[in-house]
């Protein structure tokens, strides 16, 4: 007896469960048009120029400083290695802050830039909240000479006058 072989069948691999069906394309995919000429999209927009920010200049002085405190800051920047005084606070004492001077030969690049009288007096950006609208002055006695910070935010101080605080 002969056995009937089957003819030789074409099965497609089981699709995996996690992917989505596959189209198989047909002979005719193209449209009717697809033999026409084809036209090029409009050119992009031209993009705007655009304007330049405005530079915001506050019209008070972060720091005001005092005809002696200029003298001093000027024989500061005429000695033989020339400095700029950054001002900044630190965490310190009994009332929270107190000031820090400090020589650098350049600004830091978020430093804000007091000039007045032809000098310049930087101050530390982390500072500058707690320092907006002081007077600075220089101070010299027979015992000491310093410069000095009349400070209109100081909320509290220690009885020392060497620390503050801002906060209210």
């Amino acid at each position: 007896m002969s056995a009937l072989r089957p003819g030789p069948t074409h099965r497609s691999p089981p699709a995996l469960p996690d992917s989505p069906p596959v189209p198989i394309p047909a002979e005719r995919s193209l449209s009717p048009d697809a033999a026409a000429p084809q036209t090029a999209a409009p050119p992009p927009p031209v993009p705007k120029a655009e304007k330049p920010r405005p530079k915001i200049r506050s019209t008070k002085a972060a720091l005001t400083i005092t005809k002696d405190a200029v003298l001093r800051l000027r024989n500061l920047l005429n000695s033989p290695t020339p400095q700029l005084i950054r001002i900044g606070v630190r965490n310190k004492g009994c009332a929270g802050l107190s000031y820090h001077l400090e020589y650098v030969e350049k600004p830091g690049k978020f430093d804000e830039v007091v000039s007045q009288d032809g000098i310049q007096v930087l101050i530390d950006s982390k500072a500058l909240f707690s320092i907006i609208g002081s007077e600075m002055d220089w101070k010299e006695d027979s015992l000491s000479s310093k410069f000095v910070f009349k400070n209109p935010n100081i909320k509290d101080a220690c009885g020392c006058g060497e620390s503050f605080n801002v906060a209210s």
